[in-house]
């Protein structure tokens, strides 16, 4: 009785691995929301989300081109503007060059050294006030006009595509790269021809120098005023 009682016992104190419960597997995570639980999305919203973005694209898509259109009107009138101004400029420009060099004529065969001189002689040795005025009238409509080109705004990109309108506005953005490397040239061109005495030139010694330089003046200009006629007549007709 004793031995089996003692038995017994053994079997309640001795620790079994096969006696021990399982682990307790750990909660979900009581903050992700379980899939019946997730929220139901709205068709009507999302649709409704959907107009409004599509909504703000158009109102803005719409202001962006109200604002080409203003401005496009402005560049069309300060280009028009600038081309009248280069239009006396060159004129200008090209009875100064007769003045002083005739068409490649020797020096006593100008106007200046014949005394009929447009302008009176004073044009023969002085600055040309007319020209230079002119000149930098045109300099600063022409480089405002330059600089409002390219505030234009193009969300539709109207010069993308095969159509006429596309192509004609492509050739018009590569010419003012041409017309504003004449201008550019001009400028220097204008500078040196006008100060040639502070570049060790003078007429007396050097009229055949000069009269080139003038002479290369006076077709980059005739270029240049060519240039900007074709890019304005391209999208003026």
């Amino acid at each position: 009785m004793f031995a089996s009682l003692a038995a017994a016992v053994s079997l309640v104190t001795l620790p079994t691995h096969a006696q021990e419960p399982p682990p307790e597997e750990a909660p979900p995570d009581a903050g992700a929301p379980l899939a019946s639980e997730a929220p139901d999305l709205d068709p009507a919203g999302v649709a409704q989300a959907s107009e409004a973005s599509e909504a703000e694209q158009s109102d803005r898509l719409v202001a962006l081109m109200q604002q080409r259109a203003r401005y496009g009107r402005i560049h069309k009138i300060m280009g028009i503007t600038t081309w009248s101004a280069m239009t006396v400029t060159v004129a200008l420009g090209w009875l100064q060059y007769v003045n002083l060099y005739g068409m490649f004529a020797a020096q006593e065969d100008t106007r200046c050294a014949r005394g009929d001189a447009f302008f009176g002689q004073d044009a023969c040795s002085r600055q040309p006030l007319p020209h230079l005025i002119s000149s930098s009238l045109t300099g600063g409509l022409y480089y405002t006009t330059f600089a409002l080109s390219f505030a234009l705004p193009d969300p539709l990109g109207l010069d993308q595509g095969d159509s006429q309108a596309a192509r004609r506005l492509r050739q018009h953005k590569r010419l003012r790269w041409a017309h504003f490397a004449g201008m550019a040239a001009q400028i220097v061109l204008g500078v040196v021809s006008a100060n040639s005495e502070r570049f060790g030139l003078d007429r007396a010694n050097d009229y055949r120098a000069l009269q080139a330089l003038s002479t290369v003046h006076m077709a980059v200009g005739l270029a240049t005023y060519a240039t900007l006629t074709w890019a304005g007549t391209i999208m003026t007709f």
